[in-house]
């Protein structure tokens, strides 16, 4: 029997590129090959950010290539409407000639296109080519069924057909059985801040769902004890979670593949020295941004915890650090390999952002969560985590909209101290976790996804 060659296609952001990056390193384990497929300006992040380890990927099992985005190298990748626009004027054209290219040069022939959901347009050329499709959903199983149950939403007077909110009133609604009830103003793409066009977004991505035909696998990062009401609502949809890269014994060396910045390994040996339980871990993702007052605020109430801390600050980060911050008790890294972080025995307290595969990471190392989400479905994740899941705490803004040094220093104490929510987190690890080992329903899925594809 011949090897199946997948060719996998992210939507170009990191938060995107990573759970499809580690199931892609999962088919390999299984015995396929992949060519995963980044834009042009995502591959030079990546390959830059990979140093030697660039020269240890085995290409004949996982070979990183790209194709242009259909923008400018100046233009502003964080617009998401231009980039959508750009990508579906360009991107299905080149996508059709990169595999046609793959074929002529007599590699094998891609028996699979596994595309992130943003990127469902990719489905229509493995059609036009006779190419199998599968879709993975990056977001929390509730938010496909947000998506998927729009047209009643417009239905009901719930939204107009832009995706805007015709209704004025305070309140929570329910959207279909299963689907913890929603506030209509966390829609996520009611919260795009403010450079981005939540229209525009939603547009697209009410374009992306018409692949949905084109393909029976709607694979998804999340696991039954996770989500049960919306799994059971959309049965179709597949849960494959916790999507977690393997290490095995390379885990003090190896970096994650697919990152936009390079991995700073010297917080592992630095977090060994610390006393177990004691860490506060503190990282917002590849997106977020703070002004430079909640910025201040943020590092003296840091400072204000007195315990050791781990903070992630990118590269890109343009704020400078109040003179009175003096961060002595802890490590400030550009970008952390945070599973293995996650994963250590000295982590007691995840600061986090709610982006879903933060909140993946965190849930499956059994860490309880201190929520302050920024935009997006980081809403709908912090509410899920506080009010359903009960295993994290929310911060609160003051009336000027600043997260207080005071405020933060409270609820990272109250985390701490709080036995309920720490066993509550254990509890659920074990839970989540026995998905991915022997006879568990994610493993048992993906076996059912690479079996489908050898037939």
């Amino acid at each position: 029997m011949s090897i199946p060659t997948v060719l996998a296609l992210p939507y170009p952001a990191q938060g995107h590129v990573n759970p499809l990056m580690t199931l892609s390193e999962k088919l390999v384990e299984h015995g396929c090959k992949v060519i995963f497929v980044n834009t042009d300006f995502d591959h030079k992040r990546v390959v830059g950010s990979m140093g030697e380890q660039q020269d240890s990927l085995d290409e004949s099992l996982l070979k990183l290539v790209s194709i242009p985005d259909g923008l400018g190298p100046d233009d502003d990748r964080n617009d998401a409407g231009k980039l959508c626009d750009a990508m579906q004027n360009t991107m299905p054209t080149m996508l059709e000639k990169l595999i046609e290219d793959v074929h002529l040069n007599g590699d094998n022939r891609i028996s699979l296109i596994v595309a992130d959901f943003c990127m469902g347009w990719a489905l229509d050329v493995g059609s036009k080519l006779g190419i199998k499709g599968a879709l993975l959903w990056a977001s929390p199983a509730a938010l496909f069924g947000l998506l998927y149950n729009i047209p009643k939403l417009i239905d009901d007077g719930i939204i107009d057909s832009d995706g805007g909110l015709t209704l004025t009133t305070k309140k929570t609604i329910h959207i279909s059985q299963g689907i913890p009830e929603m506030d209509p103003r966390d829609f996520f793409w009611l919260n795009m801040g403010d450079t981005i066009n939540g229209k525009i977004v939603i547009k697209y991505l009410i374009q992306c769902t018409r692949s949905l035909n084109l393909t029976e696998w709607w694979l998804c990062n999340t696991t039954n004890e996770l989500e049960p009401g919306p799994l059971s609502s959309i049965p179709k949809l597949v849960p494959i979670g916790p999507l977690l890269r393997s290490y095995g014994d390379t885990i003090a060396t190896a970096k994650s593949i697919g990152q936009y910045w390079e991995e700073d390994l010297s917080c592992m040996s630095w977090l060994d020295q610390q006393p177990h339980g004691s860490v506060l871990y503190v990282a917002f993702g590849s997106f977020t941004h703070f002004d430079q007052n909640q910025f201040n605020e943020l590092a003296l109430g840091i400072d204000l915890t007195n315990r050791p801390f781990l903070w992630v600050v990118r590269q890109d980060n343009k704020r400078v650090y109040p003179n009175e911050f003096l961060g002595s008790k802890g490590k400030i890294v550009g970008w952390a390999p945070q599973q293995k972080v996650l994963n250590h025995p000295t982590i007691a307290c995840f600061l986090t952002h709610c982006g879903w595969n933060s909140t993946m990471e965190g849930l499956s190392n059994g860490v309880p969560l201190l929520c302050w989400p920024y935009f997006g479905d980081q809403l709908y994740n912090k509410a899920y985590i506080c009010d359903e899941l009960k295993v994290g705490l929310g911060v609160d803004k003051d009336k000027n909209g600043l997260v207080s040094r005071m405020e933060l220093k409270r609820k990272v104490d109250q985390l701490f101290n709080d036995e309920n929510i720490n066993s509550r987190s254990l509890e659920l690890k074990d839970k989540v976790m026995k998905n991915i080992t022997n006879g568990g329903r994610s493993l048992e899925n993906l076996n059912r996804l690479v079996n489908w594809l050898k037939e």
